[in-house]
């Protein structure tokens, strides 16, 4: 009966979380633009969407933000960590704790902070102020994650590689690296996801010709929900599975 009732927990939590991403992808292949009725099965929204180009272009505009503002906070990210675990310095535990809130933080109020500060700056909203808001907001999840798996290595081999004359430079390439690189990863990926479905602070940050695809959809939701959008979703959706499955192997592999 324990069992059972684990199971029953298990598909209730599970059928809670992806029901509804399975009824979005199913009624994309409904035909019907309006009815939620089904009425056979189509291929012909993703025809639509394929020819879209102006989607297409707000595509592009999401995945090169997302991926060049993932990489630069995993970069920054990862060194800040390793700071952070390995270096003692004036306001340590301050920035610390800064962190934190910077990740509790509602969007709202950073998305306001930003327009505030470039306003101020008189820096024209578009591209660099997009990108410039991606790293900043996902700049603390990438210290948290590296951190975190920092935490649980032992010091004693960091002080090992100097004792054998390691300088800090190689024991960053040769140690560190290696060690965090599934944090790293996972850091990168957690960075790409949050800045490819970002909506309130890109709806501050970003100016009218710069358009990606999270805005673009709100927009289009707005006055309805239509086929095009269930299926872009849809393409989304796989996109994201096919990389975390992607990364689920590379690091398995990487492991054996």
């Amino acid at each position: 009966m324990n069992k059972l009732n684990k199971l029953f927990c298990l598909l209730f939590v599970y059928g809670f979380l992806y029901t509804p991403i399975i009824v979005l992808i199913t009624y994309s292949f409904n035909d019907s633009a309006h009815s939620l009725l089904w009425h056979q099965f189509t291929l012909k929204w993703y025809q639509k969407l394929m020819v879209n180009s102006d989607l297409h272009i707000v595509a592009i505009h999401s995945f090169v933000v997302g991926i060049v503002s993932a990489t630069i906070a995993t970069v920054l990210g990862t060194l800040g960590a390793v700071c952070l675990y390995r270096y003692q310095f004036l306001g340590k535990k301050i920035l610390h704790s800064l962190i934190f809130i910077l990740i509790i933080s509602p969007d709202i109020v950073t998305g306001i902070s930003l327009l505030i500060l470039f306003s101020a700056l008189k820096v024209s909203l578009g591209f660099w102020t997009l990108l410039l808001a991606h790293v900043t907001f996902c700049l603390p999840f990438v210290i948290v994650v590296i951190y975190s798996r920092l935490v649980g290595e032992d010091k004693n081999l960091f002080e090992a590689a100097k004792d054998l004359g390691a300088t800090e430079s190689i024991i960053f390439q040769k140690i560190l690296v290696p060690l965090l690189w599934p944090a790293i990863m996972a850091g990168w990926l957690l960075s790409f996801t949050l800045s490819l479905d970002d909506v309130i602070i890109s709806f501050f940050v970003t100016g009218p010709e710069f358009d990606i695809l999270p805005l673009k959809i709100f927009s289009m939701v707005r006055v309805g929900i239509k086929p095009e959008i269930n299926a872009l979703c849809s393409v989304l959706f796989v996109l994201t599975l096919t990389i975390v499955i992607s990364y689920q192997f590379l690091t398995r592999k990487r492991q054996v």
